[in-house]
């Protein structure tokens, strides 16, 4: 008997908790009841681990403007707090929120938690911009191995508008034509090239 209250005394506690969590926040009022009550638990659990919330309300709010249905809302929100947790143990306990999204979109576009640690290990300044421009040549069709490796190469010296132009660079080439891995190529041999010590 004594088991049984306990656990329903802590069910009463989680189901507190999460009415807590969403009367804490207008814009839960947003989510059916239903969605809301799983929404709230994910996020309350991402909390207690020390991830970031605002990206998980952030992500039910758009799946409910897009009409999404509730089980599509709540995978959604579960998918990117499991993403947060990996982005995390990869980038480190002090990654930012920022860093820590940027790194999802990078695992998202096809790098290993393996990349984003040998990232935090040769850039010594944020890392939202290196791993937002690993993402984003990704995304334009540069093979992922290919758009880790110009990014490993420039993290160490690179500033953040060094590697926004050379993201850029990459994709004008691809827009004018040439292959993917082929302009990440060309462009990190002459940004290499521009950089090296005793250039006129």
């Amino acid at each position: 008997m004594r088991s049984l209250a306990a656990c329903l005394g802590l069910m009463g506690c989680v189901l507190l908790s999460v009415r807590s969590a969403a009367a804490q926040d207008p814009r839960y009022q947003r989510l059916d009841p239903d969605t809301r009550a799983h929404v709230s638990a994910v996020i309350d659990s991402a909390r207690t681990v020390g991830l970031p919330t605002e990206p998980l309300i952030q992500r039910a709010l758009e799946g409910v403007l897009k009409g999404a249905g509730s089980d599509r809302i709540v995978a959604a929100v579960r998918r990117l707090a499991v993403d947060l947790g990996v982005a995390r143990s990869a980038l480190g306990s002090g990654a930012s929120s920022a860093e820590l999204e940027a790194g999802v979109a990078a695992l998202r576009a096809g790098a290993t938690p393996t990349v984003l640690a040998q990232l935090r290990e040769h850039r010594h300044q944020s890392l939202t911009v290196a791993l937002a421009v690993l993402a984003d040549l990704a995304a334009r069709g540069v093979p992922v191995d290919s758009a880790a490796a110009a990014v490993l190469v420039l993290a160490p010296t690179a500033r953040d508008a060094d590697l926004v132009e050379f993201r850029r660079a990459v994709e004008r080439d691809i827009a004018l034509g040439a292959p993917p891995a082929a302009a990440t190529s060309v462009r990190l041999d002459a940004t290499a090239r521009a950089a090296a010590p005793g250039r006129p």
